[in-house]
């Protein structure tokens, strides 16, 4: 098994928020970069996550996943 990160639950909690990815950007000082490993399904710092929780009122599941990418 070989997992991969999803964050299609943030863009959920986000939309449910009425925030955007710009918002944790300006208001988290999270990077252009991390944002397009989020994009990407790249693993991003267990810290980033953390704080996105926190600006968001929310529990780590509403931000990500784990999908098996070996599943056919």
């Amino acid at each position: 098994m070989t997992l991969k990160p999803s964050y299609k639950p943030m863009e959920i909690t986000l939309i449910k928020r009425n925030k955007t990815k710009t918002h944790l950007r300006s208001k988290l000082g999270i990077s252009p970069s991390t944002l397009a490993k989020m994009s990407n399904g790249e693993f991003v710092a267990l810290s980033v996550i953390a704080r996105i929780c926190e600006e968001l009122d929310c529990r780590i599941e509403e931000v990500v996943e784990f999908i098996d990418t070996n599943i056919e």
